[in-house]
């Protein structure tokens, strides 16, 4: 399945970064933009857990904030 999002990007002092903007929590950077983007799209895998198999644990966690 394709996806496409729309990613806003600047140059840092040392490096490309973004965000997506259908998803402003994931943001990343990248020597190069397409570093950056490659960056992107394993971050938005990772946080949209499309890597997570059909068989996994689950923990709940206590939190001191």
């Amino acid at each position: 399945m394709e996806t496409k999002l729309n990613m806003i990007y600047w140059r840092g002092e040392k490096f490309w970064v973004g965000k997506l903007l259908e998803h402003p929590e994931i943001m990343t950077q990248g020597k190069t933009l397409e570093e950056l983007e490659d960056n992107m799209k394993d971050a938005y895998a990772l946080m949209t857990m499309e890597d997570v198999p059909d068989e996994q644990l689950v923990k709940e966690l206590k939190l001191s904030v």
